[in-house]
């Protein structure tokens, strides 16, 4: 068989091996004049270009090309002349009907073998019929001579061209999701010449790996100055991996200023600079310069909206306008993202951590469709990295695959999106359909859609029509609200599977009690938590209400992140990225975290539990006014402040300044019907075994508490036969009840949310009083705070004047509200 020929001797289609059917036979051409042709390109070729082979065994890089009137040169030339004669005579081959055929097949490799079996394909097993690369079983030399491996390419050079175009469109495996390969991926007809000299002169053909040509390290379907390539792609330095072992590394704190996120205090590791191209190691002198990864930057606001510029794959620039236009002011139809979402996916695609503490009722929508885009770019890249890599790499040996190829973690799942309700997983996981499936509704792009339709929808609550509750509370509370579920995503060429096993799955959509359950405490029997091994990216949406639910729930769960995999889950190690070996996959997350308050608890998670090596950004703008200005009752506001070194101690200061100065001075009878607003539940029974203890007159109503002991409760404080009302804030988040007959509240802390300020002191009206419990002169309020309470503080009254308050010498602060 003629060189070249025979490179893909079966083809994978529709789950089945056929063979290819021969090529039929082709009319003799001339060969007059051919003599002379082929003489002198192969004169030019030995005065040209150096002996590869002869580089090769005696481990140089470049030799000079051997001299063109060599008696070498006049016997391989001879023998050139006699065998190319024979064969040209002997056997001439059909090479465009050939070509024709590979083509059709390679397309039907397009369409079918590369999506049959995505697992398959990203645990890096690879089928050789299916890669554009030539199988060293079929392409065995008809002559030990040096002269035959130059005869062959010469005769076979336009059977070459087109067998090199058929290795192309088999590189090009995700053309139909949007992707190209630069020419300078495609083989040279020389390169395959020179590839088949040197598997004469290999001594275990069996024992090598063959791998097309690449020019970086990173994925040809991922340019250079993608973040994603400058981000996960490289690997860190072992100086760079050990500073950032630190316990607190030191770094550089630089603000910008944006248009619609305000002010961005970013913040990146002072890690000692790499340069961009080392080699240390000597033996690697043939290779490539190693490209280590460079410490984060400055981001980069966009100034208009351009796809290919912010590196978002073709795949998405179909659907991202029919996903996002109920985000689109009337007007705008011609923007495809708003200039928030703009700039939140130009810090998102930095692949810095974010905190963005601003998330509202107008701009929920437009934050999570930033963060669903993002999430679904980086698994579209990520998948096409592998599959592209499939197409490339012929694994014989999988110990000698290089860095280029690791392009895995140690379990499949990349991106945790955590979440409180189902309808909020509902709202994310409709978003994520809409920006990977293009043609919804015309085929089963979806599986198991009728099941999660079943499941993620009804269960909605209640609410009054006669005494609303507030906005934000309808708006939260809408939909299903059950707080336990996990859900699994994989994503195919062809469709979007949910329900998908954690170990085969691409995103995790959670709560954090879903997590907590799946994942478990020492000593229990069933518990797993192999699936958070190599998390790129975790979202955090609606922080606050994670704070409410259980906080403990996410940093159980956090605990277990990037651990050592208990079983190996069918990877294939020799895929795996270097980083995620080295055990620093901690370094390359992403954590996104959106609230709608600043809480100290969010700042300490990012600081202590958080380590990108990129840096992070946090939007922080000053509160001009506070809550306090929307109290509309006329009443005094004491504000307390108490000195603490350390959070701990806080928690005593606090609760014996409660004891000794608060609590005596509303026993008294004109300071009766008095609450207690508590916002920890841990303070809240400290709160409540003191009152017991003291034989207090008080109710207590909490999360926990019964609907009888509720009413009771409510009905006895109204009517002023107690002394103190102990409340939750978990149960004022949940029920969002009017308690009426208020005449004095004492915030123990100030509230987690600062507009339940406001919302607690206007239950005081005169239309919510007992006639008979109190003139309306003698109402008060009073506020317990330190230094720690300075994001809260802010809420209720402003950023300037709290911090005014936190650094007066006066300890305490009387505002008066109302007409």
């Amino acid at each position: 068989m003629a060189r070249g020929k025979g490179r893909r001797k079966s083809h994978q289609k529709g789950g089945k091996q056929f063979n290819k059917p021969k090529p039929a036979a082709k009319k003799d051409r001339s060969t007059n004049g051919r003599d002379i042709k082929h003489k002198e390109q192969y004169k030019r070729r030995l005065a040209d270009q150096p002996d590869e082979r002869f580089a090769k065994r005696q481990k140089v890089e470049d030799v000079p090309a051997a001299d063109a009137e060599s008696e070498e040169e006049v016997d391989a030339y001879s023998q050139l002349l006699s065998t190319f004669s024979k064969k040209e005579r002997k056997n001439n081959v059909a090479v465009d009907s050939d070509s024709e055929e590979d083509d059709e097949d390679d397309s039907d490799l397009d369409e079918e073998g590369e999506g049959d079996s995505d697992a398959e394909a990203d645990r890096g097993q690879h089928n050789p019929s299916q890669t554009g690369l030539p199988d060293t079983d079929s392409l065995k030399d008809e002559s030990d001579s040096d002269a035959g491996s130059e005869l062959a390419e010469e005769e076979e050079g336009d059977d070459d061209d087109d067998d090199l175009q058929d290795a192309e469109d088999v590189v090009n495996t995700d053309d139909n999701e949007g992707e190209s390969v630069t020419s300078d991926d495609a083989v040279d007809s020389d390169d395959v010449g020179e590839a088949d000299e040197e598997e004469d002169d290999s001594e275990a053909d069996d024992e090598h790996i063959e791998i097309t040509p690449i020019d970086s390290q990173e994925d040809a379907l991922v340019t250079e100055d993608d973040p994603f390539a400058a981000h996960i792609c490289r690997d860190l330095s072992e100086e760079a991996a050990e500073f950032l072992g630190q316990t607190k590394p030191p770094t550089k704190v630089e603000e910008v200023q944006w248009k619609s996120l305000g002010r961005l205090v970013v913040t990146i590791p002072d890690i000692p600079s790499s340069p961009p191209n080392v080699n240390t190691d000597s033996k690697l002198t043939l290779e490539e310069p190693k490209v280590y990864a460079q410490p984060g930057k400055m981001p980069v606001r966009a100034r208009h909206v351009d796809l290919n510029q912010l590196h978002v794959k073709v795949q998405l620039h179909d659907t991202i306008p029919k996903a996002n236009a109920d985000n689109i002011t009337p007007g705008n139809e011609s923007e495809i993202l708003t200039p928030l979402q703009l700039e939140l996916f130009s810090v998102m695609n930095n692949y810095q951590d974010l905190y963005y503490p601003e998330r509202t009722l107008e701009n929920g929508e437009e934050v999570r469709f930033a963060y669903c885009l993002h999430a679904a770019n980086h698994i579209i890249k990520t998948r096409n990295t592998v599959l592209h890599h499939n197409a490339r790499l012929n694994k014989k040996n999988p110990a000698d695959i290089p860095d280029a190829f690791r392009d895995q973690g140690l379990v499949r799942p990349k991106v945790l999106i955590v979440v409180p309700f189902r309808e909020q997983a509902r709202r994310v996981v409709e978003m994520l359909i809409k920006l990977l499936v293009r043609n919804e509704g015309k085929g089963n792009e979806v599986m198991n859609r009728k099941r999660f339709e079943e499941e993620f929808t009804g269960g909605e609550l209640a609410l009054p029509k006669k005494n609303r509750r507030p906005e934000d509370y309808e708006a939260l509370f809408s939909g299903n609200t059950d707080d336990t579920f996990r859900l699994g995503l994989t994503l195919t060429k062809k469709c979007v599977k949910l329900y998908a096993d954690f170990y085969s799955a691409d995103i995790i959509v959670s709560s954090p009690l879903g997590l907590r359950m799946i994942v478990g405490a020492e000593g229990e029997g069933e518990r797993d938590y192999d699936f958070l091994a190599s998390l790129e990216m975790v979202i955090l949406d609606q922080s606050e209400v994670f704070f409410m639910q259980n906080w403990d729930h996410l940093l159980h769960v956090w605990d277990h992140f990037h651990l050592l995999p208990k079983e190996s889950h069918g990877t294939d190690f020799s895929r795996v990225r270097p980083w995620a070996v080295n055990g620093w996959s901690k370094h390359y997350r992403q954590t996104i975290l959106f609230s709608s308050v600043p809480l100290i608890e969010f700042s300490s998670l990012l600081n202590k539990r958080c380590s990108n090596y990129a840096g992070s950004v946090r939007v922080v703008n000053p509160k001009t006014t506070g809550t306090i200005c929307h109290v509309v009752v006329q009443l005094p506001q004491v504000f307390q402040r108490l000195d603490a070194i350390s959070v701990s101690q806080s928690l005593d200061v606090r609760f014996d300044f409660l004891t000794r100065k608060v609590l005596p001075d509303h026993t008294d009878p004109l300071m009766g019907q008095t609450m207690i607003y508590v916002p920890s539940y841990f303070d809240f029974v400290r709160i409540r075994n003191y009152l017991r203890r003291q034989d207090l007159s008080f109710v207590q109503i909490c999360e926990y508490s019964k609907e009888g002991k509720i009413a009771r409760a409510r009905d006895m404080f109204y009517h002023g036969q107690v002394q103190f009302l102990l409340y939750s804030e978990r149960f004022h988040f949940f029920r969002r009840p009017l308690i009426k007959g208020i005449r004095h509240i004492v915030f123990y802390q100030p509230p987690t949310m600062a507009h339940f300020y406001s919302e607690m002191c206007n239950q005081m009206q005169e239309a919510n009083q007992n006639p008979y419990g109190g003139s309306e002169n003698n109402m008060t309020v009073t506020v317990l705070y330190n230094k720690f309470d300075a994001p809260q503080l802010a809420g209720m009254v402003g950023s300037e004047r709290a911090s005014r308050m936190m650094s007066s010498d006066r300890n305490v602060h009387m505002f008066m509200s109302g007409e």
